[in-house]
């Protein structure tokens, strides 16, 4: 059975964090990793990203050093001036937009730089890779705010607990 996205789903995710924290803590990885490509495609056969685009609205990418190169070669801009004009360093030490939403968003929820966009994006919400389970925090973070990420921990779960017969 296949977990429904609903208007709903915002309060459940966050209902669900400690639920999604324990899973990815205990979950066989091997078993995982294998259900990701289904569940990935699955869930993006219902979510337009088009229609939210909370990542590009609230959160930042880090832009790496071939990212910025790529971009401001794209953009026609000295790297130095791409930075200055649209970066700074987060706590981390990465380069991150400096302020949200992010400006290559149009007002349409198109990015302006889509075909040159940062790796983070390209792979964003990660939940077609061992990120999902690698960086925890991350995905519970985007758990909060990516219809995607909670359909994918909502079926991961969903199976989880059929095999176990919860």
């Amino acid at each position: 059975m296949q977990i429904p996205i609903n208007d709903n789903w915002k309060k459940k995710a966050a209902a669900n964090q400690k639920q999604y924290g324990r899973f990815l803590k205990q979950a066989d990885k091997n078993k995982v990793l294998k259900q990701l490509p289904d569940l990935h495609e699955e869930a993006f056969s219902h979510i337009d990203c088009l229609q939210c685009a909370a990542c590009c609205k609230n959160y930042s990418p880090r832009f790496k050093t071939p990212d910025i190169k790529r971009i401001s070669k794209h953009l026609r801009m000295k790297e130095s001036v791409f930075i200055e004009t649209y970066l700074r360093l987060d706590e981390e030490g990465d380069y991150v937009v400096k302020s949200t939403p992010c400006p290559f968003l149009g007002d349409d929820n198109f990015c302006s730089i889509y075909d040159e966009r940062p790796s983070d994006c390209e792979r964003f919400p990660y939940t077609d890779e061992d990120v999902l389970l690698k960086r925890p925090q991350l995905t519970l973070k985007n758990a909060s705010f990516c219809p995607a990420v909670y359909h994918v921990m909502e079926n991961l779960i969903q199976q989880a607990e059929n095999k176990t017969g919860k």
